[in-house]
C-alpha cells in the first residue's frame, strides 16, 4: 500500500453487513491494516430477510496516527 493511500484512510470506520464469514474477513483485514477494534461489536436480526445484521467500529491504532 502507497502512502498516499494510507492517508487516505479515515482514522474511524464503521463496518457493517451481514453477519457472514466475509464480515469477519473485513474485520480482520481493517485489523491488520492497523486498525483496532473500537467498542463492541453491534447487531440486530432483519425479519424480513431472515438475517442477522452487524456493525463494528474500528479506528487507526498509535501507529496509524
Amino acid at each position: 500500500m502507497s502512502k498516499n493511500q494510507d492517508k487516505e484512510k479515515p482514522y474511524y470506520r464503521l463496518l457493517t453487513g451481514e453477519d457472514t464469514h466475509a464480515f469477519c474477513v473485513r474485520v480482520s483485514e481493517a485489523l491488520e491494516e492497523g486498525y483496532v477494534l473500537y467498542g463492541s461489536p453491534s447487531c440486530t436480526f432483519d425479519p424480513k430477510a431472515n438475517r442477522m445484521l452487524v456493525a463494528q467500529a474500528v479506528i487507526k491504532g498509535e501507529q496509524g496516527k
